[in-house]
């Protein structure tokens, strides 16, 4: 009875603001609903089998309220939602609240202060998972976003100092790539209709008409079509541009070929929000072709699959979920900015279930790694923690707590950003100022605890780690 009234007083507040308890209920029980994942079945033995092929899917912009598995209720998500009853959906993922501080840790597996030159900028000096899969014998691709070489306009200032000083993608560790914005940003042009998309070392001239999600599903299973010919394991990387602004028809939505619907003037509105819905449907649509090529190429049995985004969902964005509604946090550290969907699926060695650990971007290349059966050069310092025997469903020792330097400047448009740190477990989370926060019941930040007796013992520990590897970086 008390939640069904708090949500019935949740759902008459829309649209502009959160119900703070609503998303402490969602958040809390989308933490804590299920049982443990099944075992009997998943012996040590699936250790053995041989390296998998892997495939790492990233949303852009997509916090767990956009799933239909994470309950949320405004978006069709048929796939995803089958992918996560077919695998193992993690609560407690987190990710950075802008998309360049998690892709860089994602790729490289250290955290954002060890490494940070600029926004859009990833340091041409670092080794990408793309590197160390091919040095493990891996055959790699990547198709979507990669925004890591070039960012800040030619007028911006400080841009001399970084404009094409990042990462270029053909040295990026990748045999083969389709990528959207491979040079300066004012050449980027369009992602979804009329794309510009640079691929193999050239930019493609056939782009006319049709829509950038659907040439880098098609990149990419052409791809799984010539690896039946060969021998090695491969690695695809599928960074999604979806469902990222300017908010603009797919090839799904009744507007589509309406030229001002489909190429608005970017700097402004970013098209309109009423097309996010379909944004998300038909990233979930393409979700599910990468996974039918997967299955109709004859991988499925031995290949990883992992779902992941890169932040929260945009914040002019307003989802309905079954415990309220909420408000995208992107840009945020709280919940709403960080709290992201993970879902891995690996038929008969990944169990079925929830996993309720933490995990965070940085953990993903050592777990690549490990499921590549490849060591972790020891000169590249990682932070973070493989979590390959939790998808096995051996004994595992999951992360205690989550670290977070963000500070996405400099870089256009990224003044209205100040530096943040802060450390969180399941329950707390301590920034470097002093705030201590029970995120559990206050995820939008709105009631730091005070300094007491009652709170010594968790300040302290969440106080050693910031000293430790907010200090030095290393964990």
């Amino acid at each position: 009875m008390i939640l069904r009234n708090c949500i019935g007083r949740a759902q008459s507040n829309i649209p502009r603001r959160y119900s703070d308890l609503m998303i402490a209920l969602f958040l809390l029980l989308v933490g804590t609903y299920g049982s443990a994942v099944e075992s009997a079945e998943f012996e040590e033995a699936q250790v053995h089998k041989n390296r998998p092929n892997i495939v790492l899917i990233l949303a852009d912009d997509l916090g767990v309220e956009g799933l239909s598995c994470y309950g949320g209720t405004s978006y069709h998500t048929p796939r995803l939602d089958r992918m996560a009853a077919e695998g193992m959906r993690f609560t407690q993922a987190y990710a950075q609240p802008l998309c360049t501080n998690t892709r860089i840790q994602l790729m490289t597996g250290q955290y954002n202060h060890r490494n940070w030159v600029a926004f859009g900028i990833l340091d041409p000096r670092l080794k990408t998972f793309g590197h160390l899969l091919q040095n493990a014998g891996y055959r790699t691709c990547m198709a979507g976003k990669w925004q890591l070489t070039s960012y800040d306009p030619p007028d911006y200032p400080g841009a001399e100092l970084r404009r094409g000083k990042g990462m270029r993608i053909e040295k990026a560790g990748f045999d083969q790539y389709s990528v959207w914005h491979a040079e300066h940003t004012e050449d980027k042009g369009p992602r979804y209709a009329d794309p510009v998309i640079y691929q193999n070392g050239e930019f493609r001239q056939d782009t006319g008409g049709k829509y950038g999600e659907d040439l880098w599903v098609e990149f990419i299973s052409d791809f799984l079509g010539e690896q039946r010919k060969r021998s090695e394991p491969f690695f695809v990387y599928y960074s999604m541009t979806l469902p990222h602004w300017p908010f603009v028809p797919t090839p799904k939505s009744r507007e589509w070929g309406i030229e001002e619907e489909m190429h608005p003037p970017l700097g402004t509105t970013g098209g309109n929000v009423k097309f996010f819905p379909d944004m998300v449907t038909y990233l979930d649509e393409k979700v599910g072709q990468v996974l039918d090529a997967i299955e109709k190429n004859g991988f499925a049995d031995n290949t990883l699959i992992l779902f992941y985004s890169d932040n929260g969902t945009d914040r002019r964005v307003i989802s309905k979920t079954m415990f309220g509604v909420v408000e995208g946090g992107k840009g945020l550290t709280t919940r709403a900015g960080t709290h992201v969907p993970l879902i891995a699926r690996w038929p008969g060695v990944i169990p079925v279930g929830l996993n309720q650990n933490l995990v965070d971007s940085t953990d993903f290349l050592p777990t690549l790694l490990e499921f590549a059966q490849a060591p972790v050069p020891t000169e590249l310092r990682l932070d973070g923690i493989s979590f390959a025997a939790q998808l096995r469903n051996l004994p595992a020792t999951p992360r205690e707590w989550v670290f977070c330097h963000f500070d996405p400047q400099p870089g256009w448009d990224k003044e209205k950003f100040a530096r943040q740190r802060f450390v969180q477990d399941t329950s707390y989370k301590l920034y470097e100022t002093g705030l201590l926060y029970q995120i559990e019941q206050d995820p939008l930040e709105q009631m730091p605890l005070p300094e007491s007796a009652d709170t010594s013992k968790v300040r302290q520990r969440l106080q050693e780690v910031l000293d430790q590897v907010g200090g030095n970086g290393v964990q």
